[in-house]
């Protein structure tokens, strides 16, 4: 399986700017800029890669906590993850500090442990979680 996303960018890096677009159709032409990635805290003016990591880490997360729970006999309700990106200016740049994963679900019959063991399963099977093994990740996690 392959998927495909392009990047289109125009000018320098700090006054330029540009687009992503994704075989989906989900991203279609969405802007970023320097402004987008490094300014703008309330997203509007377009989206920054930082954020579609963050995008796409909570997706791959829940569903692989959905499928642990699953294969453990649970039937989860509702999972709701929020994964909060550290980014920092260090000397050389910019860098990804760390990954920080807010889960809160409803499950039906599930203990609090029981619960903790599927995502610790999860943590261990997330695709975007291993791809993203050289950032430190932590998660907490509740019971609804």
């Amino acid at each position: 399986m392959i998927r495909k996303a392009t990047a289109v960018w125009n000018g320098t890096g700090k006054e330029g700017s540009g687009s992503l677009t994704s075989t989906s159709g989900v991203l279609n032409k969405t802007p970023y800029s320097f402004n987008t990635r490094f300014m703008s805290e309330d997203g509007k003016a377009g989206t920054n890669p930082e954020e579609l990591i963050a995008a796409a880490h909570a997706g791959c997360f829940t569903m692989a906590l959905s499928f642990a729970l699953s294969g453990a006999g649970f039937a989860p309700t509702q999972i709701d993850t929020e994964a909060a990106l550290n980014m920092e200016k260090v000397e050389a740049g910019w860098e990804i500090k760390g990954i920080n994963l807010t889960i809160s679900a409803i499950i039906p019959g599930i203990t609090a442990e029981q619960f903790q063991a599927s995502v610790e399963g999860a943590a261990k099977n997330c695709p975007v979680s291993k791809a993203l093994k050289a950032v430190p990740i932590t998660h907490e996690a509740k019971l609804l």
